[in-house]
């Protein structure tokens, strides 16, 4: 076997990348960023311009550390005019923000309703599917997609087409919520989609007299962290260069290694690719 083969060598430049790759980003992800962002979920519903609109910072912070870890670019404007793919990208708050760190902004969005939701109309947004994206072969700079992947029956394969869209030596950025994390059944409660995904739908529906924008089944899916990782080791054409909890301090990172913990308390697994 090569010395460069060897699986201890292999694991110790993997966590170097990894170091790399996070090394920007480590310095934003404190505990008062995360204390921050959980205190805006409860405006979600009400005030959505609070919650969307310091999301839609954090998320412009998130891959612009991260994109220049990567690339070994440092914090100097790396996201102007790299070329960006959002994959459900919604109402618009994220392009607002990625137009003020000078990137070149494109969403793509199957919900024409979703998109007009906030009244934002930016002129490269798509109507699209993320299983099929209307867009050529590495075509974009960076493509992300956050908070999507359960939402869709085949998160792989939307993966797989993100990748596709992205240039060779890019990076795709895969965030989603785990289904095991206190927030898997999204508004139907903190709990319930522990008895079962129908059951916190059909109680939501009986306490609320409607039934929630995320059904069980339908627009809304069980994946799971581990999934995410086994999809990471499998992949071809394209390098998993971090994975980490996108709303922890940069000391509790550690629980992704974890198996069985990670479903628990991860919440929201971020997944950074690297195109080959």
């Amino acid at each position: 076997m090569s010395p460069n083969n060897h699986p201890s060598r292999q694991h110790s430049q993997q966590r170097s990348r990894q170091r790399q790759a996070l090394s920007i980003f480590r310095r934003r992800a404190t505990l008062r960023r995360s204390f921050g962002l959980l205190n805006d979920f409860k405006y979600e519903q009400t005030q959505p311009d609070i919650f969307y609109g310091h999301l839609a910072e954090d998320t412009v912070g998130l891959i612009r550390d991260i994109y220049a870890g990567v690339r070994g670019a440092g914090q100097n404007e790396p996201l102007r005019d790299a070329k960006i793919l959002d994959v459900g990208g919604g109402p618009g708050y994220f392009g607002v923000a990625f137009d003020k760190a000078g990137a070149d902004y494109y969403t793509c969005e199957p919900d024409v309703g979703e998109m007009a939701a906030a009244g934002i109309k930016l002129q490269t947004s798509v109507r699209g599917s993320g299983l099929d994206l209307p867009f050529l072969s590495d075509a974009f700079d960076i493509t992300y997609s956050s908070n999507v992947a359960e939402h869709v029956p085949d998160p792989w394969r939307m993966a797989d087409e993100m990748l596709r869209v992205t240039k060779p030596g890019g990076v795709m950025i895969y965030s989603y919520t785990v289904w095991l994390g206190p927030f898997g059944g999204h508004e139907t409660g903190l709990w319930q989609h522990y008895v079962g995904g129908e059951f916190a739908a059909r109680r939501y529906e009986k306490k609320m007299g409607k039934p929630p924008k995320n059904r069980w089944g339908e627009s809304l899916f069980n994946v799971s962290a581990g999934e995410g990782l086994e999809y990471a080791r499998k992949v071809d054409g394209a390098e998993l260069v971090a994975a980490f909890p996108r709303y922890h301090p940069w000391w509790a990172w550690w629980m992704v290694q974890v198996p069985g913990l990670r479903e628990f308390a991860v919440s929201n697994l971020v997944l950074v690719f690297q195109k080959i």
